[in-house]
């Protein structure tokens, strides 16, 4: 593992042994918006692309969102017993050269043509030829991360028995951004509803972004009730305007911070004294999943008032409680505070895991996702497909 002196700030490249632990942010690099495609099954409300079967295991129990109690409509999947998951990762997955074999599956290729219409540009020209720098903007790597995930359910689909892998699975999360993705695989929305949603999302987190001086830093080798400690040592320095806090709880050892750019460098030279191995700037537009982004939540949430959204067929799990939601205005009300809310990935894992989780498949570009599971649990089994 590398080291770093005091307040040392490395540039994180993707790829490397120290991104695929600092870098697996759903929020790594400044987002963009992207387009949406189509689904199937019209009588049965889910995207004609997209097809997904019905195949939850459930009870009637209440779920815990925040500090109230969802019941009624929202407890259909308290009790869920998973087995096999699709897990979908989220900005900072993006590499150019992604999307290059939907090409070659008509269901994926067609995907991309609908989300050409949506967002007005070629998207499948910057996910394979880049350059980098544009797809690596939060405008278009939303998109691209949506689009070529699903994508990559239909290369899956186009083999032999991975419609047989797709039928088997009972439950479904995303990194952030992927909670779209998975929300759109499991028929919450069509797979154009969810790619307008995502290009918005990636505009006004930028817009938010802009507004306010904000960074990101990933703290790596200290638990989070450490990183917890530095977060208050540093915000005693800085005014409240600039203080900090874990934005995602990633996976043990790794926890990113976000906040003012003051606080975020007072983070970064105490964090040797709390015995942090090294810290680790990340290439993001701002302090995402924190209150900065608050002025994103209003667009979101005009956004998805208008957008028609049903019980998702297998339960998605929320990155905002590590829990999954079945009536569709707790799952709008979720996607809205998600941009201001720390990501409870490890949480989301360790239950998953813990009950009973047998098989993983990564859906989308990198193997970001694997590396997290690996960390948390050695022994879990993890498959990734491309497209």
């Amino acid at each position: 593992m590398l080291r770093c002196p005091p307040p040392r700030r490395l540039c994180l490249r993707l790829g490397s042994p120290v991104s695929t632990m600092a870098s697996t942010l759903s929020f790594l690099r400044p987002s963009a918006p992207a387009p949406l495609a189509a689904s199937r099954g019209a009588a049965r409300g889910v995207p004609a692309a997209v097809r997904v079967p019905c195949r939850s295991r459930v009870s009637a129990a209440g779920v815990s969102l925040g500090s109230e109690e969802a019941v009624g409509s929202d407890a259909l999947f308290a009790d869920y017993k998973p087995t096999t998951a699709f897990l979908f990762p989220g900005q900072g997955a993006q590499t150019v050269g992604m999307g290059a074999e939907a090409v070659n599956v008509p269901a994926a290729a067609k995907l991309f043509d609908k989300a050409n219409d949506i967002l007005g540009y070629d998207l499948l020209d910057f996910c394979t030829n880049g350059p980098k720098e544009k797809l690596d903007s939060t405008v278009i790597s939303q998109p691209a991360i949506y689009v070529t995930s699903l994508a990559a359910v239909e290369v899956l689909r186009s083999r032999d028995g991975g419609q047989n892998v797709i039928d088997s699975v009972d439950v479904t999360c995303g990194l952030s951004l992927g909670e779209y993705t998975a929300l759109a695989f499991a028929g919450a929305f069509s797979f154009e509803d969810g790619l307008k949603l995502v290009k918005l999302r990636g505009e006004a987190m930028q817009d938010a972004s802009d507004a306010a001086s904000s960074a990101m830093v990933s703290v790596i080798g200290l638990d989070s009730e450490k990183v917890q400690q530095l977060c208050d040592a540093a915000n005693e320095e800085v005014d409240e305007k600039e203080r900090v806090q874990i934005a995602n709880f990633l996976c043990p050892g790794n926890y990113a911070v976000s906040g003012g750019v003051k606080g975020i460098e007072a983070v970064e030279a105490k964090a040797k004294s709390f015995k942090a191995r090294m810290t680790v700037r990340l290439a993001v537009a701002g302090a995402f999943h924190t209150s900065f982004m608050q002025p994103a939540v209003s667009r979101l949430e005009s956004a998805l008032a208008e957008t028609e959204i049903k019980t998702p067929r297998i339960p998605v799990i929320s990155n905002v409680d590590a829990s999954p939601h079945s009536d569709p205005d707790t799952i709008k009300k979720i996607l809205a505070r998600q941009v201001t809310s720390p990501v409870q990935w490890e949480s989301t894992v360790k239950t998953l895991m813990g009950k009973g989780l047998e098989k993983s498949y990564e859906l989308g570009p990198g193997k970001v996702i694997a590396g997290i599971l690996k960390r948390i649990d050695k022994g879990a089994s993890i498959e990734n497909i491309g497209a």
